[in-house]
């Protein structure tokens, strides 16, 4: 059993790795034909190949390139009525001679639709009616009979995955243009909610002045139930934090010392040159200040330093950003 799935990898995996020596002027054209495209990007294929298919017309959706799925059974009852002039279309077939696709073609060749083959035969009826023909044909199928589509299905994803990526980078597609088909579950949190989204302003901000005694910062700190406090100068700009960590160590530091640390002032204990967050920033951004530096807390600033607010570890997990 074990012997078998390593086989089937090893098959599915050579034949993925046969395409790149495929990816040619004929890809290019494939590319060039659906960024020329004024409609949508029609994908069609029976059986295996057409939930293939209809994986690859998901994935260009989602990556700037408006497309759809079309079911070559439905296509010829009716359903090419969904395909208009100024489409194109990214047909699957393997043997390239399925019969619904042949059926369609003489109606796609009426609107003057541009066809983009994914076959493994190159003399078949779909490749020799088609604008490109992309080759990705497999030297055998992962099935042990020969019979079941494996390693021709997983060659028809990776190619058509390949003309996805392209597609997203000519178009110059941005991670912000991903969050706007992406607006729901954690993908569309980490890609659309912004530090301003989540973090607490105004009176919730826990904020003192240099001067401030260290019993005045411990109330701040504990009124505010954030785990810290901004330390700001005679400007209200932030030189520095207090956190329940200064505040442990420094007591350890003070009793050995045989000082009062209550009598000191924010400026003695603070850690200057706090990392901070803007709060046009993504949350995920938060996220990944926080780990890098171990701490759970971060002061929004703007770009004049002065506090604008404040965000915690808390709000991120809440929120379903981490």
């Amino acid at each position: 059993m074990i012997n078998q799935a390593k086989k089937v990898l090893r098959i599915e995996s050579e034949a993925v790795a046969a395409l790149i020596e495929r990816i040619d002027e004929r890809f290019e054209q494939a590319v060039q034909i659906i960024l020329e495209c004024e409609g949508r990007v029609v994908v069609t294929g029976m059986g295996k190949s057409g939930l293939i298919g209809k994986k690859i017309a998901a994935t260009l959706a989602s990556t700037g390139t408006p497309a759809l799925f079309l079911h070559p059974a439905e296509g010829i009852h009716g359903d090419l009525g969904m395909v208009t002039r100024g489409d194109a279309v990214i047909a699957l077939s393997n043997s390239g001679e399925t019969e619904e696709l042949s059926r369609m073609l003489p109606s796609l060749k009426r609107l003057d639709i541009k066809i983009i083959a994914l076959t493994g035969n190159s003399d078949s009826t779909l490749a020799k009616n088609s604008d490109v023909v992309i080759n990705v044909g497999v030297k055998e199928e992962a099935c042990p009979l020969g019979l079941a589509p494996t390693a021709s299905t997983t060659a028809q994803l990776a190619m058509g995955d390949a003309l996805a990526v392209a597609l997203l980078d000519k178009r110059g597609f941005r991670e912000e243009d991903f969050a706007c088909f992406h607006p729901g579950g954690a993908l569309g949190k980490k890609l659309l909610l912004r530090v301003r989204d989540l973090m607490h302003v105004g009176d919730a901000v826990p904020v003192v002045s240099a001067t401030t005694l260290i019993k005045d910062a411990i109330y701040e700190i504990s009124s505010k139930k954030m785990g810290v406090t901004a330390v700001v100068n005679t400007e209200g700009k932030l030189i520095g934090v207090i956190s329940d960590g200064d505040l442990r160590r420094w007591m350890e530091k003070t009793e050995k010392a045989g000082e009062n640390l209550l009598a000191k002032k924010a400026e003695d204990i603070m850690t200057r040159n706090p990392k901070i967050a803007n709060k046009d920033s993504l949350a995920a951004e938060a996220v990944s200040i926080m780990e890098k530096n171990s701490i759970t807390c971060l002061i929004v600033a703007d770009t004049s330093w002065k506090p604008e607010g404040v965000i915690h570890l808390h709000d991120l997990l809440k929120s379903g950003v981490v």
